[in-house]
């Protein structure tokens, strides 16, 4: 890919969508900005633009553009921001998408797309036997089969979405930041708070991992990607791998397999 022709690889989230700007296979920036619905694409195009001439990039050299997204109504502005401001039509990555594996579940289109390219990007850098754990609005656990296929998963609410439910429903609880506790026992509520939350989710972690792999029969690689991916890493032995540009390598590679270099 040739410095006139950079790939910009947007990643949609519930809570943050991610921008990167690939000149082949190196990564020119990353931005990340909050997922807003009613963000026009010319809001978009301001934004982004002050970012690219923060790193010295000329906006002028983006000339293709691949999106994923779990927010159906985010996906119109952005597509018009690439049409309308750098003169190319996105691949909108989904369940038809030429992905090189199989997504062998019982309804494919119930999958989203940021879980399809984790699949991809995995399978690609670490082969096949895989739980690709990822820290997300939602906290996902992706199974990916020896031979690359995307073959279920486990869906559970995200960390920070729990302790904000855990501040709505209680009237006497504030709210707390995600961290490790200095110990298991809380001697406060806030310690008390923090400890249910994160050593939950690491008994979380453990048990659902020891039982997948039960049921897969077989040994499996276990990958963390997401914000929150080191802060758990540290605390448990099972995560083998930390890997927070997996989404966007994934959206790359599935670009490549697709269109080709931009």
């Amino acid at each position: 890919m040739s410095e006139d022709r950079l790939l910009l690889a947007i990643d949609a989230g519930n809570t943050n969508t991610v921008f990167a700007l690939y000149d082949g296979e190196s990564q020119r920036g990353q931005w990340r900005a909050t997922t807003d619905t009613e963000r026009t694409a010319d809001e978009y195009a301001v934004w982004l633009a002050q970012l690219l001439s923060l790193a010295n990039i000329d906006p002028a050299g983006i000339g293709a553009a691949i999106i994923s997204s779990v927010v159906p109504e985010a996906v119109f502005n952005l597509r018009t921001l690439c049409q309308r401001y750098y003169g190319c039509e996105a691949l909108i990555v989904d369940h038809d998408t030429d992905l090189g594996i199989a997504v062998a579940v019982d309804n494919p289109r119930e999958v989203g797309s940021d879980r399809l390219c984790n699949t991809v990007a995995a399978y690609d850098r670490y082969g096949g036997g895989l739980i690709v754990i990822d820290f997300g609005t939602a906290t996902t656990f992706d199974i990916v089969g020896a031979d690359g296929a995307y073959t279920g998963g486990v869906i559970a609410p995200g960390i920070n979405l729990s302790l904000e439910a855990l501040h709505r429903a209680s009237a006497q609880l504030p709210r707390v930041a995600v961290e490790r506790p200095p110990a298991v026992i809380g001697k406060g509520t806030v310690q008390a708070m923090q400890s249910g939350v994160y050593w939950g989710y690491v008994a979380l972690i453990e048990g659902l991992v020891a039982r997948v792999i039960e049921e897969f029969g077989a040994p499996m690689t276990v990958i963390a990607t997401g914000g929150l991916a080191p802060l758990f890493d540290a605390a448990t032995p099972v995560i083998e791998h930390v890997d927070l540009d997996l989404t966007m390598r994934g959206l790359l590679a599935i670009y490549r397999r697709n269109r080709g270099p931009a």
